[in-house]
Parts: C-alpha cells; structure tokens; sequence
C-alpha cells in the first residue's frame, strides 16, 4: 500500500496551523484551529483506508481485495459529527462571551496569576516528618504466645 504524499504533506500543515491557532487567545482562532484539527484527522482517516476499490456490496465473482474498506469512511462521518458539535459549542461559547465581555479573547484570571507567582517550595510541606510511633508494635509477650503453638496451631 502506497500513501498519497500530497495527503500527507496537507495533513501536517492543517495539524500545524491548527495547534498554532489553538495556541492564541482569541476565541475565533481557538474555533478556526479545532476545525483544521478535525479536517486534518479526517485526511489522516481518509489515507488509511488505501486505494479506491469497490464500493462494499457483495458480488459473487469479485475477490475480496478489490473491496473498499468502509470503516475508515464510517469514522469520518463519525469525526464529521463530532466536530460540528463541538464547532456549535465553540460558537456558542463564542457569542456569550461576545454579548458578556464585547471581546473576543480569554482574559487573565487574577487567581491564576497569583497562583503562578508563588514559588514552588513551602516550607511546611517540605519539612522533614518525625518517624510516628504507634502502639500496634509488636511485644515481646505476644511473640512468645506465637511461638509457643504447635504445628496443629494449639498451645502446649
């Protein structure tokens, strides 16, 4: 099986800009990113499902390596669904935030700064624990009880 070069050469520029614009803080280009996700993943399904072949009916006369594999064209229409669901959910995010904020980016949480500047060591944490002792420790008086029993698990 020989895998079309030109499909994978657009595969990794879709996945490419799609993590670039994932990466920005606008939320139109976080929505434009995952829908270049999806559309490379659906390439990436396409090209393993190998050459054109048949369509998948049944015929008495043809072998059954001329047949298309229709599983990689069932997980598209799968991919295709999804991706509209969460395209839908992404504008619905979207215009909210537009009719909240009238801005399209993702705003620095306060919280989130402060939790990024505090520095990684506490002292509290990081103290050293005293070894604990507990009263289940084993006695001198329990081990002589154990070892006094016979095999038959009586005492003598």
């Amino acid at each position: 099986m020989s895998v079309n070069l030109t499909l994978l050469i657009v595969m990794g520029v879709l996945y490419a800009v799609g993590i670039y614009l994932l990466l920005e803080r606008s939320l139109t280009r976080v929505l434009m990113g995952l829908m270049l996700l999806a559309n490379g993943t659906n390439i990436l399904l396409l090209t393993t499902g190998g050459y054109s072949g048949l369509a998948p009916l049944f015929g008495k006369n043809i072998p059954a390596g001329d047949y298309n594999d229709p599983l990689p064209q069932a997980l598209i229409l799968t991919s295709i669904v999804i991706s509209f669901a969460v395209t839908a959910f992404m504008l619905g995010i979207i215009y909210r935030t537009w009719i909240l904020a009238r801005q399209d980016e993702v705003q620095d949480d306060l919280e989130d700064r402060r939790v990024a500047n505090q520095p990684s060591f506490d002292a509290e944490e990081d103290v050293e624990i005293p070894l604990e002792t507990t009263e289940f420790a084993p006695s001198t008086e329990n081990k002589d009880r154990n070892t006094k029993r016979n095999k038959g698990g009586n005492r003598q």
